[in-house]
């Protein structure tokens, strides 16, 4: 199977649940950016030095989660591919949360905003927070234009979840610069 099938050169493309969109339609944009955001992860997740590896694990399986809010994003709730798409777990934003506490018992108290940067995988971190808040951004949008009565509790879970990835990019940062010994750079007007 050839990887390229030249029937997106006019703008469009399909949808998993086999509809064709535009490629600038807000449900492609939103799930556009959840895969963007993945791999983010993975370059993240490569960074790593290995200090903790229980972070690369954590990654992998946002990255999991992920997958699963880009398929449900690639599909119309009303099709008969929706109801057999993994979704979100129940835990999934209680595991984002557990690892945010787990990490910052560890950090020193923040004291101000900080500026991305710092060790490689903390700036890999700070690039997925960014990517993952504008793909929260895209999902509500997408939820703003589109009618969305029928995906039932699935976007507000979704939305939740991002959200909370976010704090969590944001704090994993902080701990990798904290586990590879580099402080965080206050910014200072």
């Amino acid at each position: 199977m050839k990887i390229y099938t030249k029937s997106g050169d006019k703008g469009k493309t399909s949808l998993f649940s086999g509809e064709r969109v535009s490629k600038a339609a807000s449900r492609v944009e939103a799930y556009g950016d959840v895969d963007e955001l993945n791999s983010v992860l993975g370059a993240l997740v490569a960074s790593l030095s290995g200090e903790d590896p229980q972070v690369g694990r954590a990654v992998e399986q946002v990255q999991r989660d992920l997958s699963c809010v880009g398929g449900r994003l690639a599909t119309t709730p009303d099709s008969p591919a929706f109801e057999d798409l993994p979704d979100l777990d129940d835990d999934a934003v209680k595991r984002l949360e557990t690892e945010i506490d787990g990490m910052e018992k560890t950090l020193p108290p923040l004291r101000g905003f900080i500026l991305p940067g710092g060790h490689p995988s903390a700036c890999w971190a700070h690039v997925a927070r960014t990517v993952c808040r504008r793909a929260e951004r895209r999902l509500v949008s997408m939820l703003e234009t589109t009618e969305s009565g029928s995906e039932g509790d699935g976007p507000a879970r979704m939305g939740t979840y991002l959200n909370r990835l976010s704090d969590y990019l944001f704090v994993l940062a902080r701990y990798c610069n904290h586990i590879n010994g580099v402080e965080d750079t206050l910014w200072e007007s």
